[in-house]
């Protein structure tokens, strides 16, 4: 479980540049939970994954992973390497090794595995990206185009088996296809019981994946709920320039032109099931 303990965090307190990023925040993670993270740009959405991956440390409030305080003195940091993983945006410019194989394995060389185990991460995290292991492992990774850069950047976060991954705008400069693809693996993991904490400024992809939507505004919590909630109040979302993703817009349209549809309407899947309804009537 990780919990967030009214977090909040200062940009270069006390100088003429100070800028409050976060403010009091606080949330509880489940173990197993899709939770989507929103909020214009500047909310303090980056900010907040730097504190929960503990590349910055907070000035007030705590971060619990599993009930010990991630910045207590006494904390052992590899525990916390090992059970999060993150993904930037554009985690591409990362890579740097002279081979696919060492690249990957270098985020593992902090963990008491066997060259074994190392060995069969890698390939697994590989191969659920869709690369072949034994045909690139030797390859340079700056040598692949830029969106298979972005998946072997991915597989080498996967490679650790993270309990929990959190990504910044993963889906940021994909295509379709490989967008879709993407989201899949997501489900994938998330079924198989890895965490997820996923910002987006796609109102789609997390309405169609995310279970949970946390809105940030001004550094404060605005909004935490389920999904189909959250989305359900698509006017004051939108004042606060904050999309509902295109399904919640024509249900929207739909309602206003004397349409019944619930107002939990939020995937693709249940707008279908509720327009096939109201033909069989």
């Amino acid at each position: 479980m990780l919990e967030l303990r009214d977090l909040s965090y200062t940009y270069a307190p006390g100088t003429a540049y100070e800028a409050q990023a976060l403010e009091k925040v606080s949330l509880c993670v489940q173990a197993g939970e899709f939770v989507g993270i929103m909020g214009r740009t500047g909310c303090g959405k980056s900010t907040l994954i730097q504190l929960v991956a503990g590349l910055i440390t907070p000035t007030g409030g705590q971060i619990l992973l599993d009930g010990e305080d991630i910045n207590d003195r006494h904390y052992d940091r590899n525990v916390l390497r090992r059970k999060v993983g993150v993904v930037f945006q554009f985690p591409e410019i990362q890579l740097f090794e002279k081979t696919v194989a060492r690249d990957l394995a270098f985020g593992l060389k902090q963990f008491n595995w066997t060259a074994e185990k190392k060995t069969a991460c890698i390939r697994e995290a590989l191969e659920r990206l869709d690369f072949d292991y034994d045909r690139i492992k030797d390859k340079s990774p700056l040598g692949f185009s830029g969106g298979e850069k972005r998946r072997l950047a991915i597989a080498g976060v996967l490679a650790a088996r993270p309990e929990i991954l959190i990504l910044d705008e993963p889906v940021a400069g994909l295509d379709p296809l490989g967008r879709d693809a993407f989201l899949k693996l997501l489900d994938e993991l998330n079924r198989d019981g890895v965490t997820i904490l996923m910002i987006s400024h796609s109102a789609d992809a997390l309405a169609e994946h995310a279970g949970r939507i946390v809105v940030l505004k001004d550094g404060r919590l605005l909004r935490d709920g389920p999904t189909e909630v959250v989305f359900s109040d698509c006017a004051g979302l939108q004042a606060e320039g904050i999309g509902v993703g295109q399904v919640r817009e024509v249900t929207e349209r739909l309602r206003r032109r004397g349409v019944e549809l619930p107002l939990n309407t939020v995937r693709y899947e249940q707008l279908l099931d509720a327009l096939a309804g109201r033909e069989s009537l």
